[in-house]
């Protein structure tokens, strides 16, 4: 115990001693070390730097595949339909959906990598402050010490007025040295709140790049259910397959005619009727009818998978799990409560003011019944769209909810009118 403490006194005598000896030996050594570590840190960034242009590199040759397979799809729409070319233009789409899965991850390895050079890049405009710090408190000190002699201290402590007027500019080159040290502390500070800023905005381009890989994955998936149920149902027979098309067209236009019927009927019929106050949708925005979690079909969307079969999608398709509660998206008068059933599609309709009305297809269960009204966010009952459960209808391409805005009987971008 007593060996130790005299090494400790040891240790700490020859550190003043190397304090006294050579205090301006300090601010070089650490001056080196910054500096070793800004090279450091610089050479880690051009390593990113590349591997960051490989990946764009990558995404690029991605995308000119992607347009390859999107010319021969567009192709092979204008041949003729039946089974063969619709499984070919399927094929093709499953090619198309894993290109561009790939891309999206190929973006999100670019965006990690650009994340880590951000961070680096933080690290050395933190150790560059850290280091503008030590040296503007080390001009304040020699200020500081400049400023304790007077004019009158400074002339009587020199031997002639060469030398008084050269410590004179030398407290004034001091003064001039720390507003330089201090300027620089101020722009590496800026840049550093900008590079913080470029790490947010990098972070949230993440989140919304992983969001949108679940979506294509389920839009793969979906791609490939789609052609399974096709083989399934037509059993790779022509002949099937213009059944099944001309089923699948008369259900759709079964359902356009009623919609069409009764945007006039019911319209008639509450015209009839007052004071119908709160009831129905007094304009403004529409709210969402199942929680906002992704879109996977767009309204007339170019890669709507029936639309030779039945023409442009005619509403969006908002991603739900099985059973998600769906609500309603205004005040309104329920027109139609369609249970399809087993096999067919089930669909409510309900009319609001201003010549508009909602529709939500594919559902598994509907609590509400016809000739009532609901109000805003009430439930009107369950997502569906899994192939083969009741309510998705001969065709669905995977679970979700397909919404409608309809004015006066046509149908509209419904992103035009949620908030």
């Amino acid at each position: 115990m007593i060996k130790s403490k005299k090494i400790l006194k040891i240790i700490l005598f020859l550190e003043i001693i190397c304090l006294i000896i050579f205090p301006l030996h300090i601010p070089i050594i650490r001056n080196y070390q910054a500096k070793a570590v800004s090279r450091s840190i610089q050479n880690e960034i051009e390593e990113l730097d590349q591997q960051i242009k490989l990946k764009q590199r990558k995404v690029e040759e991605i995308k000119r595949k992607t347009e390859y397979y999107q010319k021969i799809i567009e192709t092979k729409r204008k041949e003729v339909l039946n089974l063969k070319n619709q499984i070919s233009i399927l094929d093709d789409r499953l090619e198309k959906a894993n290109l561009a899965i790939q891309s999206t991850e190929t973006k999100i390895d670019q965006v990690k990598l650009e994340i880590k050079r951000i961070n680096l890049q933080i690290k050395d405009k933190t150790e560059k402050i850290k280091e503008n710090k030590e040296r503007v408190g080390e001009t304040l000190r020699l200020i500081y010490l400049s400023d304790q002699q007077s004019l009158l201290e400074i002339l009587l402590s020199n031997n002639s007025l060469a030398d008084f007027f050269n410590q004179i500019k030398y407290s004034e080159d001091l003064q001039s040295d720390l507003q330089e040290k201090l300027n620089k502390l101020i722009t590496i500070k800026q840049g550093l709140v900008v590079q913080k800023n470029d790490l947010e905005r990098k972070k949230k381009e993440l989140e919304n790049l992983k969001d949108d890989l679940i979506v294509k994955k389920e839009r793969l998936n979906a791609e490939k259910g789609l052609k399974n149920n096709i083989l399934i149902q037509t059993k790779g027979a022509e002949e099937k397959f213009r059944l099944l098309l001309f089923e699948v067209r008369k259900e759709w236009e079964e359902v356009n005619s009623e919609i069409a019927r009764l945007e006039k009927e019911i319209r008639k019929k509450l015209s009839l009727q007052k004071n119908l106050g709160g009831k129905l949708w007094s304009g403004g925005k529409l709210s969402w009818p199942v929680p906002y979690n992704g879109i996977t079909c767009y309204f007339h969307d170019p890669d709507y998978p029936f639309r030779r079969w039945i023409g442009e999608h005619s509403g969006i398709d908002l991603r739900a799990t099985q059973g998600t509660p769906v609500r309603a998206a205004a005040p309104g008068y329920v027109a139609r409560a369609k249970n399809g059933g087993l096999r067919g599609y089930s669909y409510v309709m309900i009319v609001h003011n201003d010549n508009i009305s909602t529709i939500y297809g594919h559902l598994s269960k509907i609590y509400v019944s016809e000739d009532t009204f609901v109000s805003r966010g009430e439930v009107i009952g369950l997502s569906g769209g899994l192939p083969g459960t009741p309510g998705a209808g001969r065709f669905s391409t995977g679970p979700h909810l397909h919404f409608e805005v309809r004015l006066k009987g046509i149908p509209v971008n419904p992103l035009d009118y949620l908030e």
